[in-house]
């Protein structure tokens, strides 16, 4: 069984680096790049480090696999924060050396695009966490969610098996962040239909996915992942973007998963609220509704073919809708069917 390190927990006061491994957004929008800085120091009281092109517009692979690497070996940073997500990591992180990440482990947050890195550490023995990206859960409009607070306070601070909760409600309809004035805003959240549940038998595993358009790309480039053996003792999650895909495209993204031994060995799988909703792709609430719908059933029927018997459960709250649960990635997660209920090892 593949073994992890074990992460510290950050003290009041502690410093966090803050990186663009992908998309630099504290270039494009600066002034919701403070607010999440702000919120760093004002919300958890930790203070927060930029490194030389987190907000560089452009930055080569090169420069933002340095900020990676700089940041995990500077000892006086507890923590590394990912300002967003974006689609290029795939080209680089295998150029990553692992050596200063296996030395210097450290909680990384992030999601969307950072499944590659994260993926990256997991193979290395190293945890993170799949959430609290700066702009998009930091630098919340108006105020930041306290669902969200609470499971950061976690990751960060806390520590030790926590059950997970389902948010009454919930969002997917963003604010524009080019719009200053969006940041007194509160966004409209709608009524939450908790978990959707299929499967009785209990489960128990390392966690291991993320974004399911990342890992299409994984699979596409050859990239490495775990092996056959690992994943059968893997508790697999995973969850779509704002690229809002189409049911099709989720379907052959599983059965590429399902084709290649992955779903027939996972002990469970855990499937974040999918996003319905996004600029240029807006989305009637009739709509949003029938799209989640026949992304559930494509789960369902796809990780059926393969696996009879490991639970599946649907819409949780962590990935690209609010609030949100930054979900240990390489830690241990229970699912105890006859309750209904699912624990993780923050």
């Amino acid at each position: 069984m593949k073994s992890f390190q074990k992460l510290s927990k950050l003290n009041k006061g502690d410093k966090v680096g803050i990186v663009s491994p992908s998309f630099a957004a504290p270039g494009m929008w600066p002034y919701m790049h403070e607010l999440g800085l702000s919120r760093l120091r004002e919300v958890f009281n930790l203070e927060p480090v930029d490194f030389p092109v987190t907000a560089k517009l452009g930055a080569s692979w090169q420069e933002r696999a340095k900020d990676l690497e700089t940041a995990f070996g500077d000892e006086s940073i507890k923590a590394v924060i990912s300002s967003l997500g974006g689609n290029d990591q795939v080209t680089y992180i295998k150029y990553l050396s692992p050596g200063v990440f296996v030395k210097n482990p450290k909680p990384y947050f992030g999601f969307s695009d950072n499944t590659h890195f994260m993926n990256f550490l997991w193979l290395n023995g190293v945890p993170s966490y799949y959430g609290g990206a700066l702009f998009a859960q930091f630098a919340m409009q108006g105020k930041m969610d306290e669902f969200t607070v609470n499971y950061l306070n976690k990751a960060l601070f806390e520590g030790g098996e926590v059950e997970l909760t389902s948010s009454p409600v919930f969002n997917d309809i963003g604010l524009q962040w080019n719009d200053p004035e969006t940041i007194n805003q509160t966004r409209q959240y709608e009524p939450n239909d908790s978990w959707y549940w299929d499967g009785d038998m209990d489960a128990e595993g390392i966690t291991w996915g993320g974004c399911l358009e990342s890992i299409d790309e994984i699979l596409r480039h050859g990239v490495a992942i775990p092996s056959l053996e690992d994943f059968e003792n893997v508790v697999l999650f995973l969850e779509t973007s704002e690229e809002v895909p189409s049911a099709d495209y989720v379907r052959r993204v599983l059965r590429a998963l399902g084709e290649r031994g992955i779903l027939e060995r996972v002990k469970a799988v855990l499937v974040g609220r999918p996003k319905a909703w996004h600029f240029g792709n807006e989305k009637s609430p009739g709509e949003k509704k029938a799209y989640r719908e026949q992304q559930r059933e494509v789960f369902l029927e796809v990780v059926r073919k393969y696996n009879e018997s490991a639970p599946i459960v649907q819409n949780m709250d962590f990935g690209h809708t609010d609030p949100q649960i930054c979900l240990p990635y390489g830690d241990k997660a229970r699912v105890v069917s006859s309750d209904k209920k699912v624990f993780v090892e923050f």
